[in-house]
């Protein structure tokens, strides 16, 4: 986060403090959160431009950096997701509504892993 940015952060803080305590209008309240708020999102996804585009010559910036977003997934509903079929399920209506700009619970289906080995007769292949 560069100055200009923590600058906006506290004036968004500060905006906020002043609506609470009534001396600031709720429309100045709101253009300053979503000027700060739109200025995060611009830096952050020029960020990850840069990081993808120089990943060839600098690949250890761009994995710590995806290392530092992982975290627990969560299904639609709420629940948090333990189990690795579950989260193979999760990731890939991720991945299908990314790409495709639908989404299906599978587009492919997804073998059941049992007892250290892999068998093709417990396929699921589930389409809502």
């Amino acid at each position: 986060m560069n100055r200009m940015l923590l600058d906006k952060h506290n004036q968004k803080k500060e905006a906020c403090r002043g609506w609470k305590q009534g001396q600031v209008a709720w429309e100045g309240h709101r253009e300053t959160a979503q000027e700060a708020r739109n200025q995060v999102r611009k830096a952050k996804a020029l960020t990850e431009l840069n990081l993808s585009r120089d990943i060839k010559g600098n690949k250890k910036s761009f994995y710590r950096y995806i290392s530092d977003k992982r975290g627990l997934l969560w299904k639609e509903m709420g629940d948090l997701v333990t189990q690795d079929m579950e989260k193979a399920e999760v990731l890939n209506d991720v991945f299908v509504l990314l790409f495709t700009g639908k989404c299906f619970r599978h587009t492919t289906p997804v073998k059941q892993h049992k007892g250290g080995h892999w068998e093709d007769e417990k396929v699921r292949s589930e389409t809502t």
